[in-house]
């Protein structure tokens, strides 16, 4: 099956000059679903994973379920003031300016083997501030998966030290 049918170009999106990569009908397939978990799981077996940390809110979809699969506890990361718990957060670069993610206090214990993912690897940066966030709290970064990376916008730099996998790239 080839994925990249069910990934939609939408041009001009959030602003001018951005092809925004609709994951969308993905989704409303389940063939499609079904396969992109396999590959994503097939990337992670024998990895001993205790948590899969999703980023809000597209990187929920496949981090609830990768998580299920691996028999591992999901923990959201949210943008400010979403989480009702004590929190950590960690502030980072936007091409635009900056933003915030929190994650529960208790969300991973020291020494706990994380994977952290998101539906796209653009700039890095949010998935830089995931990793921070779970070293924050003492886990250890296991891979940085994702759906899709936009090779051309060099995210792979800011996670350099890292395993990076990507299920499609463009």
């Amino acid at each position: 099956m080839t994925l990249n049918k069910y990934i939609r170009d939408i041009q001009d999106f959030p602003k001018q000059g951005i092809v925004f990569k609709d994951i969308t009908p993905l989704l409303a397939n389940p063939q499609a679903v079904k396969e992109c978990m396999a590959l994503l799981i097939n990337n992670l077996q024998d990895k001993n994973i205790d948590k899969v940390v999703g980023a809000e809110s597209r990187g929920f979809f496949f981090a609830t379920l990768l998580a299920h699969k691996l028999n591992a506890g999901f923990v959201p990361v949210r943008k400010p003031n979403k989480l009702p718990y004590d929190k950590i957060s960690v502030s980072y670069e936007l091409e635009y300016g900056t933003d915030k993610l929190e994650m529960h206090t208790d969300a991973i214990k020291p020494g706990e083997r994380v994977v952290v993912h998101d539906d796209v690897l653009a700039t890095g940066g949010t998935a830089k501030a995931l990793c921070e966030l779970v070293e924050q709290a003492g886990g250890i970064i296991v891979q940085c998966n994702f759906l899709m990376e936009l090779s051309f916008l060099n995210g792979r730099k800011k996670l350099e030290g890292y395993e990076v996998y990507a299920q499609l790239v463009y």
